[in-house]
This record gives C-alpha cells, sequence and structure tokens, in this order.
C-alpha cells in the first residue's frame, strides 16, 4: 500500500517542477502556463491524498473546483495569448509591453 508520505513526497516534486519552470523561464507564455499548471496539480495531488487518509471526500470535491477553476484559467489565457500573437506576432513576455498602462 502507498503511504501518505509517498503522495506527498510526489506532490512536492511536481510543485517544485512548476516553481522551477517559472523561475527559470520567463519568456514564453505558454510554458508559464504549463508551470502553472503543474503547480495546480501538485496541490490536488495534496486534497487527495489527504482526503483518502482521512476518510473525508472534502478534499475531492475541493479537487472538481480546483480544475473547474484551471480550465477556465486555462482557455482564457491561451485565447489572449491567440489574441496578442496575432496582433503582435511574438509570444515573449519582454516584447509584450502593450499590456503597460
Amino acid at each position: 500500500m502507498i503511504a501518505l508520505s509517498d503522495y506527498l513526497i510526489v506532490s512536492a516534486i511536481l510543485f517544485g517542477i512548476g516553481v522551477a519552470g517559472i523561475f527559470i523561464n520567463r519568456k514564453n507564455v505558454i510554458l508559464l502556463l504549463m508551470c502553472i499548471e503543474i503547480m495546480l496539480l501538485a496541490v490536488n495531488t495534496n486534497f487527495i491524498a489527504f482526503s483518502r487518509y482521512l476518510n473525508d471526500s472534502a478534499g475531492q470535491m475541493f479537487v472538481f473546483f480546483i480544475l473547474t477553476v484551471a480550465a477556465a484559467e486555462s482557455a482564457i489565457g491561451l485565447g489572449i495569448l491567440v489574441v496578442m500573437f496575432r496582433r503582435l506576432r511574438t509570444i515573449n513576455v519582454e516584447e509584450l509591453d502593450i499590456l503597460k498602462g
């Protein structure tokens, strides 16, 4: 049987990969969105692990809400990204200064 600590270790590794991806790559917006999704999946893994460990379904309910918000965030973010790419012909974060006030 897989212990709770195994789930937490996998979740910490996923979260670390997501954070490292955000700090290492600051140029490509698509990779930034993917790193945020990896971090949300790490949080979901924690919720599922503790939900199973405590025999409570509240963590699984939170996972459904987080997945819904993450899907909406990805769809809106990619939609904005497509519009900006059509207009500016780049997805480099440093060149997207059109959003400055």
